[in-house]
């Protein structure tokens, strides 16, 4: 049996990179897979069959999409570097089930290209391996825009999965665990060895699997003044939660007054944000957003 030529091996990945010349622009944040057992990997903890649809970013020169296209119904794929699109097309063109679509995902309507690309009940799925750089801001565009996925499976430096996926009380959690874990349940599922990607990168690598919630664990007066009310929380770690609030409103509030308000929800203001739960942050948003409505 001849086994296929994919496009996730170290001497497929160099053949293509020789025909057109590319070189990697680290303002991208490029690093390509080079194996295909991590990608198969991917797309089982991602929950992908044969009837899902895929939306990927930054697809490279298609390792990935080339397997989301094998193990999936259809494939879109959102790419912002030009030099890539004729790689794409030459790479890709044995598979009729994939859409290239050259935008900024951080620009792109999302919610258009899922209504024109699949099925109104199609399972729908975003698998990627994100740039480093700009993991954050995609990733919180993708949740904050209520999207009709049923998860996000991603590959990221494996520290900012870890504060994705963190517990309280841990190092690792802060503002951005909040942020992440109020839109859906989030699990790393595996870690992933520098050696696989090209050229290598500096940091370690973890698959981070984002499940939707069909509601937020919590209720919230303002989605806005609770995420900053967090932030707030977090804006220097090793300060008490007292003392990050005062600052926060040093316009509004004195410190005597910030003290009335956490009493008034039962939670200590010695303590320090990494010890409270996404509850605890509701309370206390919810308490002083009444107070300034």
């Amino acid at each position: 049996m001849i086994m296929p030529k994919y496009i996730a091996t170290p001497t497929r990945t160099k053949e293509i990179l020789a025909k057109y010349n590319f070189a990697f622009k680290k303002s991208l944040g490029q690093n390509f897979l080079v194996d295909v057992n991590v990608l198969e990997n991917i797309i089982g903890h991602a929950g992908i069959h044969k009837q899902s649809g895929t939306i990927e970013i930054g697809p490279g020169i298609g390792a990935l999409t080339e397997q989301l296209a094998i193990h999936s119904d259809k494939v879109v794929a959102f790419e912002i570097d030009q030099r890539l699109l004729p790689i794409l097309e030459d790479t890709l063109q044995d598979y009729s089930n994939i859409t290239i679509a050259h935008q900024d995902i951080l620009q792109a309507d999302v919610h258009t290209v899922i209504t024109q690309n699949f099925a109104p009940d199609q399972p729908i799925h975003i698998v990627a391996n994100l740039p480093y750089y700009i993991t954050t801001p995609i990733l919180m565009k993708l949740l904050r825009e209520n999207l009709p996925v049923d998860s996000l499976t991603v590959m990221i430096q494996k520290e900012v999965a870890e504060r994705m996926a963190a517990s309280p009380n841990s190092k690792s959690y802060g503002s951005l665990t909040i942020a992440v874990q109020y839109y859906t349940h989030a699990e790393i599922v595996m870690n992933v060895p520098k050696s696989v990607f090209m050229p290598q990168p500096n940091v370690d690598s973890s698959i981070l699997k984002l499940v939707r919630r069909e509601s937020p664990p919590v209720h919230v007066n303002d989605e806005d003044y609770f995420f900053r009310m967090v932030q707030a929380s977090f804006a220097q770690r090793r300060k008490t939660l007292k003392n990050n609030l005062t600052s926060h409103f040093k316009e509004t509030y004195g410190k005597e007054t910030i003290g009335q308000i956490l009493e008034e929800t039962g939670i200590d203001g010695s303590r320090r944000g990494e010890s409270l739960s996404m509850e605890e942050f509701a309370l206390i948003a919810n308490t002083f957003y009444k107070k300034e409505s």
